[in-house]
């Protein structure tokens, strides 16, 4: 079992006095078993135990907790399904933990208005689910979006298949309740078009909790299209698949998916799930697109002359609803099915121009020759959004120095060609201290005093996002690696 950490440890018991005298009993966890749940996220790669763990019921009992934590000067990590890839929800520095998993309401849905107002431990799918009757879905569609939630998906301004067509969650928020850190309650809000002001909306969706703990949203509900029409596109040659997805972005056809699987990833997934993947194929395109019958006509005849053109071998058309949720079951469940290859892994998350793919997913093999690793592609290609997914097991010596190293050299190859850090994961612990391969040391300065505006006593996920200095403590992955390992957390 991890060891408890002993930061802040001499008024430990205050806190939890003071928090169990304010909330109600089953919302303050203080037993190790209870708190070493919450010591990791989805990466697995950064592991820390936090002091507590609160689980509010309101946005009430959320300020409570914050306002409590922060007088206490103890670091206060918002945590929603815990799926996120960055270590965002990781509490590096202990302190209080405040899981939003009970604030998982949808308060309402407004057909009229296609928004919906909801807490953020809602389900993502959940919410598209419920608004299926009305003919409207939250288009946002992460591949977790089957235990992630929106109020993660907010704070990382996560992306999805999806998203190359109706953009990324921020596009999709129109309101925010937010509790600050010295536990006053705001809400910012852009419902009205054009809004006289600082779009303070757009400045707290993205910013991984550090700016404040996110109790309830208001969002926008996109309409189901009239049709939909899925593709699978067959190459012999990663260069001629990236090369179509060039060809069709230029010929000005914006699909609503458009994504790419090559090598290893397409015959794992295929022993997997069954989605009638070829396995001796190179690289295949996912192809989606929707809206009007008319307008489908014209796209899909272009789409097939343009794989023709750049060497597909075959096209498929899904010819019915059932195949298609097994070629997207393929997409979505492709993480998951890698675990056979190799019993852990460390996802990256960098984007580049679309005309640079091919030279970029060839200095993946390198790398992974180089560095003795398998690496598998399985990426966003219409946004240039790679998810390079670096396999091994953890109990081979030095294999996670030589991941960590692997990753480090495919995003600096990243913004060496024009891309950046992240698309989707967030920059977390996991690549804050890359952050300065992008950002000077002014706008650094800038972005830290505009958090300092929000959160003027640094308690809010601390030592995430930005690089600060001395005053955080390294990135710990050798040390949260061996703890994994010794308690069996590793899946």
């Amino acid at each position: 079992m991890a060891v408890m950490q002993t930061t802040r440890r001499a008024d430990r018991d205050e806190v939890i006095a003071r928090l169990r005298a304010a909330l109600p009993a089953r919302a303050v966890l203080t037993h190790p078993d209870e708190v070493m749940l919450y010591e990791y996220d989805g990466s697995a790669l950064d592991m820390a135990l936090p002091d507590l763990v609160v689980v509010p019921g309101d946005t009430a009992e959320t300020a409570t907790a914050v306002r409590i934590a922060a007088d206490a000067g103890w670091p206060i990590v918002a945590r929603g399904a815990g799926t996120g890839l960055s270590g965002g929800s990781v509490a590096s520095e202990g302190g209080l933990v405040i899981s939003l998993a009970r604030l998982d309401r949808i308060l309402e849905i407004d057909p009229a208005g296609r928004s919906a107002r909801v807490q953020p431990g809602v389900v993502n799918v959940e919410l598209s689910e419920r608004a299926a009757p009305h003919g409207l879905h939250f288009a946002p569609d992460p591949s977790s979006q089957k235990s992630s939630t929106i109020g993660g998906n907010a704070a990382e301004n996560a992306g999805g298949p999806h998203c190359l067509k109706y953009g990324i969650t921020t596009n999709h928020i129109l309101a925010a309740t937010v509790v600050l850190s010295d536990g006053s309650i705001v809400t910012f809000d852009r419902q009205a078009p054009d809004a006289p002001e600082y779009d303070l909306l757009g400045v707290v969706v993205g910013s991984e909790g550090t700016l404040g703990v996110i109790t309830e949203l208001v969002v926008r509900l996109t309409p189901n299209p009239e049709r939909i029409q899925t593709f699978l596109a067959v190459y012999d040659s990663l260069d001629a698949a990236a090369d179509t997805v060039s060809a069709i972005i230029a010929a000005g056809i914006i699909p609503a998916a458009l994504e790419m699987l090559e090598g290893d990833g397409i015959r794992v997934v295929e022993e997997s799930v069954h989605a009638g993947y070829p396995t001796d194929a190179e690289a295949v395109l996912l192809i989606e697109i929707d809206g009007l019958h008319e307008e489908l006509e014209s796209q899909a005849g272009e789409i097939a002359a343009l794989c023709d053109r750049h060497g597909a071998r075959a096209l498929q058309v899904a010819r019915d609803e059932e195949q298609r949720r097994r070629l997207w079951a393929g997409r979505k469940g492709a993480l998951a099915a890698c675990g056979r290859l190799k019993p852990h892994y460390h996802i990256q998350d960098g984007v580049v121009p679309r005309s640079r793919l091919s030279e970029v997913l060839r200095l993946t093999r390198s790398v992974a020759a180089r560095h003795d690793l398998l690496i598998v592609n399985i990426f966003h290609a219409g946004d240039g959004n790679l998810h390079p997914l670096l396999l091994f097991d953890v109990r081979e010596p030095g294999v996670r120095e030589r991941a960590i190293a692997a990753s480090e050299e495919i995003l600096r190859a990243c913004v060496a060609v024009g891309g950046t850090l992240s698309g989707e994961h967030g920059i977390g612990l996991e690549k804050r201290d890359y952050m300065s391969w992008i950002f000077s040391d002014a706008d650094i300065a800038t972005m830290l005093a505009v958090r300092a505006v929000f959160d003027p006593r640094d308690v809010m996920n601390p030592c995430k996002q930005l690089p600060t200095g001395a005053s955080c403590g390294e990135i710990r992955h050798a040390a949260g690696a061996a703890r994994a390992v010794a308690a069996g957390a590793w899946i």
